[in-house]
């Protein structure tokens, strides 16, 4: 098998998929295939060095550890307390329910980084608010849909978690290269919730009741609120950005705390921890099992050749630097409409970063620009990941047009993001040169 015959690897690999094998088994096969005709019966021995690099893989040991946090925070009533807290400050702005749920989002994403959790959990709080303050359902699932997909971008974030191995950056580089344009993004989207309802004021009705609370109860009640979430955020991120644990170790004291919060809030149960570790198993079980594909497919890719006559055809269309960059990040968002952002991740980084590194590139401003992208795919018509977490909870009067049109003002925003990005470097590079040197 020739290095130009491994290029074949990724139009097999997309057609097993349309095929519907699971996106593991996809590169599974793939690999297996073309390792086979080119290594023979010494792919064995690969495959088998590939499962003990992943098994002995210390910093994917924060996996199970974050997905645990979400499924804990998930069930254990501390949601419930914040989000009425949350709107007891925004029900005076125009469009306060949505602008608390994406607050609230913002936090979840902060504390856990699991996607589908933050998404799924907000929901459940705030459509039925919305819904009965008569909230345009456009709205309702633009906001839903945006806030669940800043998982991705806000750390902790799995996905960081599983690129920065595969990229070489360090783990705590790259988390603090997405937080600014996390936060930005954030931002973004609920001043667009409030320029929009303030101009068209039927989006969002306005709350008719007042709040009977007093300034001091209201404090009190915000405080005790926020604390529980903030002391998580601050065991995870805190301890991490001040070098104090590494990223495995914060996620188990992030997990630790999680559990002592729902000690408090008399919440954990036998029953919750049983379904909390049963979810946990779950997805990490997929996560790991796609991680091993993608090792494998991208061993034999390398092993191949594959790297040399990628830069071979570059060289021989006379492509840019640039044009490159935009060739890659479009083919990730074309992948976003059909596997998860994992998947996208161990198929395109392996890659892309050697490519980016040999033209001059910085790779950890590249790694945030590919995350930003692979939100945007996650949030983008028609095959949007985040629309289908949300038909999973809405009801049947959130028709999918209404979840098509209500993305679409959210997806301007991830696109004003990525433009300061590419024009901006410093917003992914300047904190963690800062922080790190």
């Amino acid at each position: 098998m020739t290095s130009q015959t491994v290029l074949w690897m990724f139009p097999a690999l997309l057609g097993l998929i349309f095929l519907g094998f699971p996106v593991a088994f996809s590169m599974m096969i793939a690999a297996l295939g073309f390792g086979l005709m080119r290594f023979g019966g010494t792919l064995v021995h690969q495959f088998a060095q590939r499962i003990d690099d992943i098994a002995t893989n210390y910093v994917l040991g924060a996996i199970p550890l974050f997905i645990f946090m979400g499924s804990i925070l998930e069930r254990a009533g501390i949601a419930e307390r914040l989000f009425d807290a949350l709107y007891m400050w925004t029900r005076r702005l125009p469009g306060g329910l949505a602008i608390a749920a994406l607050l609230m989002c913002t936090i979840f994403a902060a504390a856990s980084g699991v996607v589908g959790a933050t998404e799924t959990l907000v929901g459940m709080l705030a459509i039925p608010a919305m819904m009965k303050r008569h909230y345009d359902n456009k709205l309702i699932s633009g906001t839903i849909c945006a806030g669940g997909s800043l998982g991705t971008i806000i750390p902790p974030s799995v996905p960081v978690v599983v690129l920065a191995p595969i990229a070489t950056l360090p783990i705590g580089d790259l988390l603090a290269g997405i937080l600014f344009p996390g936060l930005l993004m954030s931002g973004l989207f609920i001043a667009y919730i409030l320029i929009a309802c303030a101009a068209r004021p039927h989006l969002a009705p306005p709350d008719p009741e007042p709040d009977p609370r007093g300034l001091a109860e209201k404090i009190r009640f915000t405080l005790s609120a926020l604390v529980p979430p903030a002391f998580l955020i601050f065991t995870v991120l805190g301890t991490l950005f001040m070098g104090l644990a590494t990223p495995t170790e914060a996620a188990a004291c992030g997990s630790f705390g999680v559990i002592l919060l729902a000690i408090l809030y008399r919440r954990l149960t036998w029953s919750l921890l049983f379904q909390a570790c049963k979810q946990t198993v779950s997805l990490t079980a997929m996560i790991l099992a796609i991680v091993l594909a993608g090792g494998m497919f991208s061993g034999v890719f390398f092993a191949s050749g594959g790297m040399a006559a990628t830069k071979g055809i570059l060289d021989a269309f006379g492509l840019s630097p640039w044009s490159v960059i935009t060739v890659i990040l479009f083919v990730a968002f074309i992948l976003g409409f059909l596997v998860d952002s994992i998947s996208i991740i161990l198929i395109i980084v392996p890659i892309a970063i050697p490519l980016v590194k040999g033209f001059g590139i910085d790779p950890l401003w590249f790694a945030v620009v590919l995350l930003v992208m692979l939100q945007t795919s996650y949030l983008t018509p028609p095959m949007s990941p985040s629309i289908f977490y949300l038909r999973a909870i809405a009801p049947p009067s959130i028709r999918l047009q209404d979840m098509y049109w209500g993305v679409i003002p959210f997806i301007l925003c991830q696109l004003v993001v990525l433009g300061l990005l590419l024009f901006f470097p410093a917003l992914a590079t300047w904190l963690p040169k800062v922080m790190y040197g």
